[in-house]
């Protein structure tokens, strides 16, 4: 089963390239693009002075309308000229309620495109976003690193993260459908431990239930030879020429990795390719 429908959602004007990648993977999995216009209220009302709340409210509401109201604007006119299925929605959420309203859109899609979520030019709700479609939504997100676009050869030769969590198995289940189209799939296992329990056979089982789904796919046990997972996996993607990485996402918690790194966040932050990530 491919992606039928595939979501984005947009912050902030500007994100034509977000747009455009998801717009061309629904054009190549023949699915419906969802686009998500998205005005955000960041206010901190309890920091003002006594009877200003409400005037702040209501004029950080309207921003966050006009915001809204200029995401969508930007966005029919770029869908206008598309031969594919699509809708535009617009909405407006208090800081405090993004996730909610992202994870009831995210739920009910296949797939959510978005772009990077740090970086200098990274929208602020970002990583609120990509958080909430991963937990609360449930559904993959196929992040973009800054720069980046989705174009035909996205997914020839694809490289999956490996490292036997729960996590990384379900996010190969949830790329099924590009991995299945891909020339190449290389299962990298960084620095595995002789007692987990694939024992002398890391990635073994993996690759073969993926021959078994007809998937060309092959093994690399690399080792640790630089400080980080990430640096080792970006690495590995640039000599063999991947245009995908396939990783799980936060088997930590996501405030351990927000303290003290982890390869989710750091793939985040330093992603050199397109990344699939699910939990």
């Amino acid at each position: 089963m491919g992606y039928k429908t595939i979501l984005t959602v947009i912050t902030q004007t500007g994100q034509i390239a977000q747009l455009e990648s998801a717009m061309a993977l629904a054009r190549r999995e023949d699915a419906h693009l969802e686009v998500f216009a998205l005005g955000v209220d960041r206010t901190q009302t309890g920091y003002y002075y006594a009877g200003a709340s409400a005037y702040v409210f209501q004029e950080a509401v309207d921003r966050a309308m006009a915001t809204a109201e200029a995401i969508e604007a930007e966005m029919r006119e770029q869908l206008s000229h598309e031969d594919i299925r699509w809708s535009l929605d617009s909405a407006v959420a208090q800081i405090g309620g993004l996730s909610s309203l992202v994870a009831m859109r995210a739920r009910y899609v296949d797939l959510v495109v978005q772009a990077q979520p740090y970086g200098p030019d990274a929208p602020a709700d970002a990583e609120a976003v990509v958080e909430a479609a991963l937990f609360e939504g449930g559904t993959p997100a196929l992040v973009l690193p800054r720069g980046a676009e989705l174009g035909d050869s996205v997914g020839k030769r694809v490289l999956i993260g490996w490292n036997q969590s729960d996590e990384a198995l379900h996010a190969i289940r949830r790329a099924m459908p590009l991995l299945k189209m891909a020339e190449t799939v290389e299962i990298a296992v960084v620095d595995p431990s002789p007692h987990s329990p694939e024992g002398s056979d890391p990635g073994g089982r993996l690759c073969q239930m993926l021959t078994r789904h007809g998937v060309n796919a092959n093994i690399a046990v690399l080792a640790k030879t630089l400080p980080t997972v990430t640096e080792v996996l970006n690495r590995r993607a640039t000599e063999t020429g991947a245009d995908l990485m396939v990783i799980g996402a936060y088997s930590k918690s996501r405030l351990r990795e927000a303290i003290l790194g982890g390869v989710t966040r750091r793939m985040l932050e330093h992603a050199t390719l397109p990344v699939l990530m699910a939990r």
